[in-house]
């Protein structure tokens, strides 16, 4: 009887551990969330330039919370799918400490944070291409893909 009373405790105790640690997520960092908004300004057309295809709509990326950025890196989805290690079309890190920030937009250059190649420019982004967003804040991380949106023209 002694070994029933026991035992019992026992088990439900190594129940509750493996249901805490694989049905919750009371041990696992939580991810940084990216909210995608699409900035809809109309592109003004340089007749010098000749711009024949409309450019994208500027892209601004927001996050849940401030974040000390380490990483941002956006891929082509489908370089993301194929290749071991796809090359970036527009890829940043930390200098030394980036400063707290909530957004972001594509192609400008946070403080504290540089390409890591020294010539290296965010590539034009293609209308109907998708593209996956990586960033990494320390051990966080977080993950979105986007597809960006041509652009209306005027004159």
């Amino acid at each position: 009887m002694q070994n029933r009373s026991t035992l019992l405790p026992l088990i439900a105790l190594i129940l509750a551990i493996v249901y805490v640690s694989f049905f919750t997520d009371w041990f696992r960092k939580p991810a940084i969330q990216i909210f995608v908004q699409h900035r809809p300004i109309p592109q003004r057309v340089d007749p010098k330039r000749g711009l024949e295809e409309a450019p994208v709509f500027p892209i601004s990326f927001a996050f849940d919370g401030k974040y000390e950025l380490t990483t941002i890196k956006v891929t082509k989805t489908e370089d993301l799918k194929t290749e071991k290690f796809p090359t970036p079309v527009w890829h940043l890190v930390a200098a030394t400490n980036s400063r707290p920030m909530k957004a972001i937009v594509y192609g400008v250059t946070p403080p504290g944070m540089h390409p890591p190649a020294e010539d290296a420019l965010p590539q034009p982004l293609v209308a109907g291409v998708n593209y996956t967003m990586l960033v990494q804040a320390g051990s966080r991380s977080g993950t979105a893909t986007f597809i960006p949106l041509k652009a209306t023209l005027t004159r």
